[in-house]
Parts: C-alpha cells; sequence; structure tokens
C-alpha cells in the first residue's frame, strides 16, 4: 500500500491541480488501433499475419475443421477463434509488435558478435527477433485458448447443451497446447540458451499469475478475500506483464546488447503491460454510462483500489446493497457506488504513472520512428 501512494505522490498526481503536469498532456494519438496501425507500417509487415505459418498448417486446419461444429453454440472457443483474424478491443497482436518495435528502435549492438551482421537485417530487424515476435504471439494466443475452458461444474441449461462444451473444452485444450508446442519448437531453433530460459520462465509466470487470478463470479469469495494493489500489481504482472517483459529482454539479448538496454527494454514491456491492463479495467468505469448493462470482476484495478481504500467492512456493507431481491448483483449500481470514492481516479493515476515510467525506460535508444511508435503506444495506454 506504501510503495503504491508512494508512486502516486511521486508524480504528483493525488493533487488535483497537479494533475497536468504529466508528459501526456501534448497532442498526441489517442486511439490505440490507429497508434498499433501505423506502428506495423514501420517494422515491414503487419504483425497480424506472423502466425500465419502456424495457422495455415495442416494441423491446425484439422482442428479448425472440428472447431466448426461449435458454431451457433455458446462456447468462448468461438469468440476467440475470431480475434486470430480481427480483435479491435482486445488487440491481440500487439505484443509481437511491441517486440519488433523496440529491436528496432535499439538496433545492433556496438558489441555485436562476429554472426550478427548489419546486412542480415530486414528493416532494421535480425531474423531471430521477427521469429521471437512470432513465437510470443503463439504463447500468448495459446494462454487465451486455454483461458476459454468452461468450468463444467458452473455449467446451467442456458449456456447449450453439455456435450458442445464438453467438445469445445476438448478442442481448446488441442489448440492451445498445439500453438504452445509450436512456440517452444520456435523457441528451441533460435539457439540461445538465455532467450529459452527467459521465455521459459515467462511461460511459468503465465500460468502462476492465471492460477492466483480470482474468478470474476466468486461474489460470496469477495465478502472475505483480502486484495490489495501491491497485490493486484504482483499477480497482474504474471498474467499479462512477464511475457511481454521477458520478450523485449530477449530481443535485445539476440541481438548482443548489454545487460543495462535489457533492463531497459523488460521495463518497458512491464510498464507498458500493467499500464494496458489498468486502461482496460477503467474503460467500464470512465466510458460507459449509467444505462448501460454491465459485469465487471472483483478483482479489477478500480475496484481493489476502492476496497482498499474503504475498508473490507463498508466493502462488505456496499455489497450486500447492491444485492436485489432475488440476492443477484445489481452491477451498475455497485459501479456508481465505486464511482463516488476516489478508486477510479487513483487507477488513472496509477496507469499514468505506468506510462510515464515506460518512456522514461526508451529514451536512451536512439531517436528513430520506431522509438517514436513505442512512445505513441505508451501515451495511447493512458488516454481515456
Amino acid at each position: 500500500m506504501t510503495v503504491i501512494w508512494f508512486r502516486l505522490k511521486c508524480i504528483g498526481l493525488l493533487n488535483r491541480g497537479q494533475r497536468n503536469i504529466s508528459i501526456f498532456s501534448n497532442a498526441t494519438p489517442s486511439n490505440l488501433n490507429k497508434v498499433v496501425s501505423d506502428a506495423e507500417k514501420i517494422v515491414g509487415y503487419p504483425t497480424s499475419f506472423m502466425s500465419l505459418r502456424c495457422l495455415l498448417s495442416d494441423e491446425l486446419s484439422n482442428v479448425a475443421m472440428h472447431v466448426r461444429k461449435l458454431v451457433g453454440t455458446k462456447h468462448p472457443l468461438l469468440s476467440t477463434a475470431r480475434g486470430f483474424i480481427y480483435d479491435s478491443r482486445k488487440n491481440l497482436q500487439m505484443r509481437g509488435l511491441v517486440v519488433l518495435l523496440m529491436s528496432k528502435a535499439a538496433g545492433p549492438s556496438q558489441h555485436t558478435a562476429s554472426d550478427l551482421l548489419p546486412q542480415d537485417m530486414v528493416s532494421g530487424i535480425y531474423p531471430s527477433q521477427r521469429n521471437l515476435a512470432e513465437i510470443t504471439e503463439l504463447i500468448h494466443t495459446a494462454f487465451l485458448v486455454h483461458r476459454g475452458i468452461v468450468n463444467l461444474k458452473e455449467w446451467t441449461n442456458s449456456d447449450g447443451p453439455l456435450k458442445d462444451m464438453q467438445f469445445g473444452n476438448k478442442m481448446a485444450v488441442l489448440s492451445g497446447d498445439f500453438l504452445l508446442a509450436n512456440a517452444c519448437t520456435g523457441l528451441a531453433q533460435l539457439n540461445n540458451t538465455k532467450v529459452v530460459e527467459l521465455i521459459s520462465s515467462a511461460i511459468g509466470d503465465l500460468v502462476q499469475g492465471i492460477y492466483h487470478e480470482i474468478p470474476n463470479r466468486l461474489e460470496d469469495n469477495s465478502l472475505t478475500d483480502e486484495i490489495n494493489m501491491v497485490t493486484w500489481e504482483e499477480q497482474t504482472f504474471l498474467s499479462h506483464g512477464a511475457l511481454l517483459a521477458k520478450s523485449c529482454q530477449a530481443a535485445m539479448e539476440l541481438a548482443k546488447h548489454d545487460k543495462d538496454a535489457q533492463g531497459l527494454a523488460y521495463k518497458y514491456g512491464k510498464h507498458l503491460s500493467l499500464g494496458h491492463k489498468l486502461n482496460s479495467d477503467l474503460q467500464l468505469f470512465v466510458k460507459s454510462s449509467s444505462a448501460d448493462p454491465v459485469t465487471f470482476s472483483f478483482n479489477s484495478a478500480p475496484v481493489a483500489f476502492h476496497r482498499q481504500i474503504v475498508g473490507q467492512e463498508r466493502w462488505c456493507h456496499q455489497l450486500q446493497q447492491a444485492k436485489t431481491i432475488g440476492r443477484q448483483m445489481d452491477y451498475t449500481k455497485l459501479r456508481s457506488t465505486i464511482k463516488l470514492e476516489k478508486g477510479v481516479t487513483s487507477t488513472i493515476d496509477l496507469c499514468r504513472y505506468h506510462g510515464n515510467k515506460a518512456l522514461e525506460s526508451i529514451q536512451c535508444f536512439p531517436s528513430s520512428e520506431a522509438r517514436s511508435a513505442l512512445e505513441n503506444i505508451a501515451r495511447a495506454v493512458t488516454k481515456f
């Protein structure tokens, strides 16, 4: 708790009158999708196509034929599959893009080994770094697919036939494992033990982070479970930040950059991921109107901040007041209650803090289109 408030005080954002000192106040692209689209032109080709070799393989084509049987059902694997083609809200391909931009922004190392030649670079990026970006996307996509596995213990008749859910789960496990296996094969082919160690630890972090995530619907547990923003940041980094942070560091390792450059790349990936997650959690609290039907996780950042500010006893009382006669949670009423306190504004401040830290970490890189694109992405995730 002390750490979080110290961060906010350091950048002067707890004082409402000083909020305009943020370096995000100048005019920059506010639409993340536009920023990502512009950045893709810098790295040579859209990162949306990076995984096509895997997605169009015979093995996954056979899986896709079976997934078609899920059309018309409510299994979440279908929405994940649509994200392979295009998903403007989740920006599935942004991680690979950031790895490529970081590679191009850093350029070749001054201590480059003899086996790395400038003429091997395409659009300022080594082939091994492009392969790493593809591997990063495959790992992220594999975990997205695995997250779509339905808990059959919570299945109800309104979810559709049980056999459809069971079949969808089998396809989710099979396709997710296939993507992960391809990523691991590509990782081994990089022939760099340090990179293998980094990405393997990121996979372990993902597993640990997802395991500790609190399911959205466990309202009864939320009455007793304690959570603070320090815990939230630790868990969110594992599940949402470790892969990008360590992939950016690995990209520097592939180009033989020193530990300082690797550390700065790691920091950019870490702070950008946390800022992006904070921005995502804030959307329902800063953009949705009071009339819009909403549901949100009790583990989202604004709720975690709110619970920490009001205390557990008052939080439990607010939960009881937000329940309807049928004991169902009225999320619209609860959201209005949360917006009355400082949880939302504190989350905005923390998001801007991480955006500032991401920007700071790349200032040592030479001025270039790639660095400017990284700066625009960091600024875009702080726009609401």
